[in-house]
């Protein structure tokens, strides 16, 4: 019997046929598209800008369109699957893939170097002054993570405080309003709370445990799985943005376009490179390893799992592993 019989003589080999060709045409269709990536004014995804205005995505043959968000709202969008990829630090990557929206870390950026803080109003100078009062910040995102750390450093706990949960970029007016003893905010939202409540101070920040958090990007499974050859293109760019902010000939103009992008002054966002600490590939390669502690990309997600976990974020523990994919640094 020829194949073409086969098939006349089957309904249920039509009905097959039918269902590959439509995914077939799925496939096709989402390659047109552009890759729809969402990022917000963290340092080193602003860092990002760089390429878009130097025009290195086309000149690499990348098809991508960067959106702008705050950085909850970059998770939402994401989650709602408008979005093919976003930013954001490693245990907030896993908060969405525990409640549903499946993700795959692809590379690292950077990690916080100090622009993570827990910021004490006028007048609170520890965080052991913080025993009894409020604290406001997202709850279950990534300031709450650094509050936990900082309380167990300082032989506290979360029962010391209490929590009011805010939006990150709300926190400048919750500190001032002097409704809390302080805020959970990463920069520029940091300094615009210490400039809105003059005398407010860091009490613990990201310097304090470097590599408590990183900062990804990070893909839905299908995206990955349909345009892989593409990330691969984008994530192969990343040296060149690091090496153009880090040369001291290029970082004015480097800066100057992060800082227009973000809405400070170029003096003021220098101060926020330096609270960051830009991974090329290959110290990236490095920290995304297979091992414990805060050295490793693995190590640092499976601790902020547990602490997912512990507080509710969302309900059972990750498959940290299948989380993270660090072929593509090595473009494969």
């Amino acid at each position: 019997m020829r194949i073409w019989d086969l098939f006349r003589s089957s309904g249920k080999a039509l009905s097959v046929l039918g269902v590959a060709a439509a995914l077939l045409v799925a496939r096709v269709a989402q390659a047109a598209e552009p890759l729809r990536i969402g990022y917000s004014d963290w340092p080193g995804w602003v860092a990002w800008q760089v390429a878009i205005e130097k025009g290195w995505l086309k000149q690499a043959g990348i098809d991508a369109r960067f959106e702008w968000f705050d950085y909850s709202a970059s998770m939402d969008a994401f989650s709602a699957g408008k979005l093919d990829a976003v930013t954001c630090t490693n245990g907030d990557a896993l908060v969405m893939g525990g409640n549903g929206a499946k993700n795959v870390m692809i590379m690292l950026t950077d990690y916080s170097n100090g622009n993570d803080m827990i910021v004490g109003k006028p007048g609170v100078t520890a965080l052991t002054a913080l025993k009894g009062k409020k604290v406001g910040l997202e709850v279950g995102l990534v300031e709450h993570l650094l509050l936990i750390d900082g309380l167990r450093k300082a032989g506290m706990s979360e029962a010391d405080v209490t929590l009011v949960n805010a939006k990150t970029n709300e926190t400048p007016q919750i500190l001032a309003s002097g409704d809390v003893a302080a805020i959970g905010a990463w920069q520029p939202i940091a300094g615009e709370a210490m400039r809105a409540a003059p005398g407010a101070r860091p009490l613990y920040t990201s310097a304090d445990q470097p590599g408590l958090i990183y900062d990804v990007v990070t893909v839905t499974p299908s995206s990955l799985a349909a345009r892989r050859a593409d990330w691969i293109k984008l994530v192969g760019l990343w040296d060149k943005v690091v090496a153009y902010i880090e040369d001291p000939k290029t970082q004015p103009d480097a800066v100057a376009i992060m800082a227009s992008k973000v809405g400070v002054a170029p003096a003021v966002f220098t101060r926020f490179l330096k609270g960051t600490k830009l991974l090329t590939l290959a110290e990236g390669r490095a920290v995304m390893k297979d091992a414990e502690g805060f050295g490793s990309l693995y190590g640092s997600s499976r601790q902020a799992d547990a602490f997912n976990v512990k507080f509710e974020v969302y309900k059972a523990p990750q498959d940290v592993k299948a989380s993270i994919d660090p072929a593509l640094t090595d473009g494969k």
